[in-house]
């Protein structure tokens, strides 16, 4: 506990999250507040797992699905720092047979018209999700309906990197890189340049050189064997509350993939991630362990966005429940840049990300506070939660 918060107020978190668990609207809910590198608060309710009535634990590992891309931004930018290549390296330098990329013009399937792009893909382009890339679940778009049938989005644990790539090198892009912003498989890219630049697979880099250096133990692209009885069913929302999506038993995730998705592919705890977040926090650093200096932790937790380009227009509200409004977007992550245009309780400059199954974090440099939340229910934009959590820890906050 710390000084500048109401105990009082806080509470009113936990009691908010066991009202949906209460509610049968959620499995279990779990959130990890620290402030100035002092856990604040802690709360947990709810099971793991609903049908062998596990209860939930403090040490419960999660699918953390696109809180992977945080770690997987990290992951290509400490290789940026020893010299691997520059941001603004055009992609076709490191993957040639993306030179002939087009961009799409208009008609669907067979009939697809193209056109030369007018700008470069670069490397930049793919951590700021301004590279014309898209995810084939949007079913929004003709090019989604290509990604879908070629089924370009890593084909499973069980692809490759090496064949997603291929696969892309002959789909449109959805617009000229760096006009627009579009969330899509551009940190699976950078997951493979990762490997690319390294010379080691992703699931290894990111071990040998993120999360145990960190002591994050129970995070990374598989259950660790240590950890397996820990590890929690994943939920699917219903009118009528939630259905089983992924037992914990037998899941895929007990074993080791051969796609390492960058994108979202990372189990984790609620301690693992606040120790990522905690380093964030600290400008790249944590104890003993600094994994990127403090400049590239201030450059990548920027506005990186061009003029014009605005989220909140891009219609990516229908896979997230958190507005846009007020934000944009970095190297990996959201980037608060309006607070009262977001309508919602912030910080200029708060970094943040979610997953899939409704899972959070967030860090405000300003207050000095990392924020982790932690259930397993798909999807994310099933409940307000995020923006909830929000104005929970920050009307506690009166010093």
């Amino acid at each position: 506990m710390t000084e500048r918060f109401s105990v009082a107020r806080l509470e009113r978190i936990g009691d908010h999250i066991e009202g949906y668990v209460d509610d049968g609207q959620m499995p279990c809910a779990m959130v990890l507040v620290n402030d100035r590198g002092r856990e604040a608060y802690y709360h947990a309710c709810g099971l793991r797992d609903v049908e062998s009535g596990t209860a939930l634990t403090r040490d419960t590992v999660f699918r953390i699905y696109s809180m992977t891309k945080p770690i997987t931004s990290v992951a290509l930018m400490m290789l940026y720092e020893q010299g691997c290549f520059q941001l603004d390296d055009p992609v076709h330098k490191y993957i040639p047979q993306w030179k002939q990329l087009q961009v799409y013009e208009s008609g669907e399937g067979e009939a697809i018209k193209t056109r030369e792009p007018q700008t470069v893909l670069t490397i930049k382009n793919l951590l700021t999700h301004t590279s014309g890339l898209t995810y084939g679940f949007m079913r929004t778009h003709p090019v989604d309906a290509q990604y879908q049938k070629k089924r370009v989005s890593g084909g499973g644990r069980k692809g490759t990197l090496d064949g997603m790539i291929e696969r892309l090198s002959d789909q449109p892009l959805l617009f000229d890189p760096g006009t627009r912003w579009n969330y899509s498989v551009s940190t699976d890219v950078c997951g493979y340049l990762v490997q690319l630049f390294s010379d080691r697979d992703l699931d290894v880099f990111v071990r040998e050189e993120i999360t145990q250096p960190l002591g994050m133990d129970d995070s990374g692209f598989q259950v660790p064997e240590h950890a397996a009885e820990r590890f929690a069913a994943c939920y699917q929302h219903h009118a009528d509350g939630f259905r089983l999506q992924d037992a914990p038993d037998g899941s895929r995730y007990h074993d080791r993939p051969s796609f390492f998705s960058g994108g979202g592919g990372m189990v984790s705890t609620i301690d693992d991630y606040q120790r990522f977040a905690q380093m964030l926090l600290n400008k790249g650093a944590t104890r003993d362990v600094r994994l990127l200096g403090r400049k590239t932790v201030e450059y990548m937790t920027a506005n990186h966005l061009p003029a014009g380009v605005d989220l909140a227009k891009m219609g990516q509200s229908r896979f997230s429940e958190t507005p846009f409004d007020g934000i944009g977007f970095g190297l990996g992550f959201s980037v608060v840049i309006d607070p009262p245009t977001a309508s919602v309780l912030d910080s200029i400059g708060e970094f943040a990300w979610g997953g899939a199954a409704s899972t959070y974090f967030w860090v405000d440099p300003v207050e000095e506070l990392t924020v982790v939340f932690m259930t397993q229910l798909l999807p994310s934009s099933a409940y307000p939660i995020r923006r909830e959590l929000k104005t929970l820890v920050y009307q506690a906050l009166i010093a």
